[in-house]
C-alpha cells in the first residue's frame, strides 16, 4: 500500500521561481505510427539536463495508438513511462514482462543495452500518458539493464485540502510533511510529481537552486508567479541562485500538471535515435553492437 500523507500546513517559500519561457510541443509519431506530442525536444536537452525527452500521448481513437511500439533498442539512459489511462504490455530482451495500467509507472534502465516492445492491450477506449527520458551519468551508461513496474497502488501521495500529488520520484513536501516517492536516483536526483489541483488550490514545492525544472500542464490552467500556463504547454522554470522552489496555483477551474526537476549532469550528450552516449565513437559502437546482435 502506498504512503498517503494529509497536510494542512504547506511550506511557505521565500523566493519562488518564475517562468523563463513557455514551450509548445511538436506533433509527431513514433513506434509503428503512434501519434504523440514531443514536449521536450532535442534542442532543449542541454537546458533541461538531465532530461532528454518528454512525449505526451492521449487519444480516444484506437487508430492513433493500436500499432504500439514493436521491438526497438535503447542504450545509455532511462525511460519512465507513466500511464494515465489505458493498458500497455512491456517485454524485453532481458526477460522482463509487465502490464502498465491506469496510474502505473514503468521505470527502465537501458544501460549497456536492451531491446523491448510496448504494445497496447486494448482495441478501443482512451490511451493517455507520458514517456520521459532521463540521462545516465557516463559512469553508469554501460550498467546492466534493469526494469521495475510500479502499480498505481504503490505510488505514494502527498495531500492537502484541494491538492493531490502522486510522488513518482524524489520527495514532495518538507520536514514532517515530506513524502518520499516510489523511485530515487543518486546522480540525477529526479523529482517527478503529478499534481492535481481543485479550483483555487495551490501547491508549493521546494527545489534545489541548481536543479533544472519544468512544468507540463495537461488539464486546465495553472499560474506560476505572474505567468498563466495553459493546457498542453510546458513552462521552463528560470534558474535563480536565490530561488527556493515553485508555486503552482489553479484558477477558477481544476488543473493538473507534471512538475519535473533534476540535478544536471553537465556531461557531453551524443544521441542517435534510441542511443544516448557521451561521444560519437560510443554511438558508432552502439549501432555496431545492435547490428551484430550484441545489444541486450
Amino acid at each position: 500500500m502506498a504512503t498517503t500523507l494529509e497536510s494542512t500546513t504547506p511550506q511557505t517559500l521565500a523566493r519562488p521561481r518564475r517562468v523563463e519561457r513557455l514551450v509548445i510541443g511538436r506533433p509527431t509519431s513514433d513506434g509503428a505510427g503512434v501519434k504523440l506530442t514531443r514536449v521536450l525536444t532535442q534542442d532543449l536537452q542541454l537546458r533541461l539536463d538531465p532530461f532528454l525527452m518528454l512525449d505526451a500521448f492521449g487519444t480516444d481513437n484506437a487508430d492513433d495508438y493500436i500499432a504500439g511500439f514493436p521491438d526497438h533498442p535503447h542504450r545509455g539512459f532511462e525511460t519512465v513511462t507513466y500511464m494515465i489511462a489505458g493498458r500497455m504490455r512491456h517485454r524485453d530482451s532481458a526477460g522482463h514482462e509487465g502490464l502498465l495500467e491506469n496510474g502505473g509507472v514503468q521505470w527502465m534502465t537501458a544501460g549497456r543495452g536492451i531491446i523491448h516492445s510496448e504494445l497496447p492491450e486494448q482495441q478501443e477506449g482512451r490511451m493517455e500518458g507520458f514517456q520521459l527520458w532521463l540521462n545516465l551519468p557516463a559512469s553508469d551508461k554501460m550498467v546492466p539493464a534493469w526494469y521495475r513496474d510500479i502499480p498505481a497502488g504503490e505510488i505514494p501521495h502527498w495531500r492537502a485540502p484541494g491538492v493531490d500529488v502522486a510522488v513518482i520520484a524524489g520527495t514532495a513536501g518538507t520536514g514532517s510533511t515530506a513524502v518520499a516517492g516510489a523511485m530515487q536516483r543518486e546522480h540525477t536526483e529526479p523529482l517527478y510529481l503529478d499534481i492535481q489541483l481543485d479550483a483555487g488550490a495551490r501547491f508549493e514545492q521546494s527545489l534545489p537552486p541548481g536543479h533544472h525544472a519544468f512544468v507540463y500542464v495537461f488539464r486546465g490552467e495553472v499560474r506560476i508567479g505572474d505567468t498563466p500556463v495553459p493546457s498542453q504547454r510546458m513552462a521552463i522554470l528560470a534558474q535563480d541562485a536565490q530561488a527556493d522552489g515553485v508555486v503552482l496555483a489553479a484558477g477558477e477551474a481544476p488543473a493538473r500538471a507534471l512538475l519535473i526537476a533534476g540535478r544536471p549532469l553537465r556531461e557531453p550528450i551524443a544521441q542517435y535515435g534510441p542511443f544516448v552516449m557521451n561521444s560519437q565513437a560510443q554511438i558508432i559502437q552502439a549501432v555496431e553492437d545492435f547490428r551484430a546482435g550484441r545489444l541486450g
